[in-house]
């Protein structure tokens, strides 16, 4: 998991349990999206694969009722730009294609 329904409260500033179900949903697609987008399995030890969930659960949390399996226009450069970066990571162990 790289980012925990706790924290995820933290950071949209959000009190009670009554969104945690959606949060749950929210994040598990988050995830998923990211390792569909970069073929990266991301843990919680890489920040800027959290800051790329954070930023795309709150988009989604927050345009509810748009949701889709996109990211609003509202923040899809800051995405885009987060997916390039964490799609060129190298793991320790991995091959790079060398240029």
């Amino acid at each position: 998991m790289i980012i925990e329904l706790k924290e995820t409260k933290e950071w949209l500033r959000i009190d009670g349990d009554d969104e945690d179900t959606t949060l749950k949903v929210l994040i598990g697609a988050a995830e998923n999206y990211l390792k569909n987008a970069t073929g990266h399995e991301f843990d919680q030890t890489y920040n800027q694969a959290k800051l790329f969930c954070f930023v795309l659960v709150t988009d989604w949390y927050e345009n509810r009722e748009l949701i889709g399996n996109k990211p609003s226009e509202k923040v899809r450069f800051t995405i885009q730009s987060m997916l390039t970066q964490l799609q060129n990571i190298t793991f320790e162990g991995e091959e790079t294609s060398g240029i």
